[in-house]
């Protein structure tokens, strides 16, 4: 099964900001829809669970809406639109996430991306269930069972290769600011069997990002030619103006599908607003989404 899909991303906003602030977001992802042409394209919201990380995070982390209380709340708004979401393993025991997951499920959460320790932290830490562990151990449980996949990260290949052995169905990528991916995928099917659904993940990059920096961040990999390449082209988003920005990220866009659509990959696409959701976010999408929406290979 495939999701085939848009997904928009939908950060859960900070509790202090109550339910209101979350009925808000509902209501932008509508609006914005409209506006922009994307009404009816955009088929799952992808909620991410929020964990803390560096101190050195650009954007202090406040205390976020679980992602379950964050979707019944959404979910009456936007009919038509179903749920997709991360969860961090590597701090529940077995029995809690398997409680964890069934609520998922139950929720009508139509895919889980397994996700570890975070970036302090070394692989296999954490005295919970490493996201490798839960793609065999909830395959009956958990459908849709999704990786994170960054392309630039060195020993990727044979990471995605033993994810996929376990058990995972897909792999949400770490958003995309060149077309390194073209050749990661082309590489991996070559030399593997495998053939997970690929979410394509694209952030819209404000002007804000050249004094905040918060994509500069998350996208981060010290000593990564590659990534300093990207970080690169996402300070010349930022400086851009509106139309320019979007040709540019559209024309990564196009390199991107068109580079991957014959490999045999089953693709979705995943679209972002790391500062939140607007208007000129939503513009650029739509050029995006009508140059190629998954739904053209249905």
């Amino acid at each position: 099964m495939t999701l085939n899909t848009i997904a928009l991303e939908l950060v859960p906003p900070n509790t202090q900001d109550g339910r209101a602030r979350a009925e808000e977001e509902a209501a932008k992802v509508v609006r914005h829809s409209a506006d922009s042409g994307l009404d009816g394209q955009i088929r799952h919201v992808m909620i991410p669970g929020i964990i803390a990380e560096d101190d050195d995070r650009p954007v202090p982390m406040k205390p976020k809406f679980d992602v379950l209380d964050f979707w019944s709340i959404v979910r009456p708004e936007l009919p038509g639109i179903n749920g997709l979401c991360t969860q961090v393993t590597a701090f529940m025991g077995e029995p809690a996430l398997r409680g964890r997951l069934t609520e998922l499920t139950d929720a009508g959460m139509e895919g889980v991306v397994f996700v570890g320790v975070p970036r302090t932290m070394n692989d296999g830490e954490g005295d919970g269930v490493a996201p490798t562990d839960a793609l065999s151990i909830y395959r009956d449980l958990v459908p849709n069972r999704g990786v994170i996949l960054i392309p630039t990260r060195e020993g990727e290949q044979g990471r995605l290769n033993f994810k996929c052995d376990q058990g995972a169905t897909y792999a949400m990528t770490q958003l995309l600011y060149s077309d390194a991916i073209v050749g990661f995928l082309t590489e991996f099917a070559r030399t593997t069997h495998h053939r997970p659904e690929i979410l394509l993940s694209f952030g819209f990059v404000p002007q804000v990002e050249n004094r905040v920096g918060l994509i500069n961040w998350l996208i981060q990999d010290p000593g990564n030619a590659a990534v300093a390449e990207e970080q690169e082209f996402v300070k010349r988003l930022a400086g851009a103006e509106p139309p320019q920005k979007r040709q540019l990220m559209l024309d990564v866009y196009k390199r991107v599908v068109d580079g991957v659509a014959e490999l045999g990959f089953p693709l979705s696409i995943h679209l972002e607003a790391t500062y939140g959701l607007s208007g000129p976010a939503f513009q650029t999408f739509a050029e995006m989404i009508s140059y190629w929406s998954p739904a053209q290979r249905v």
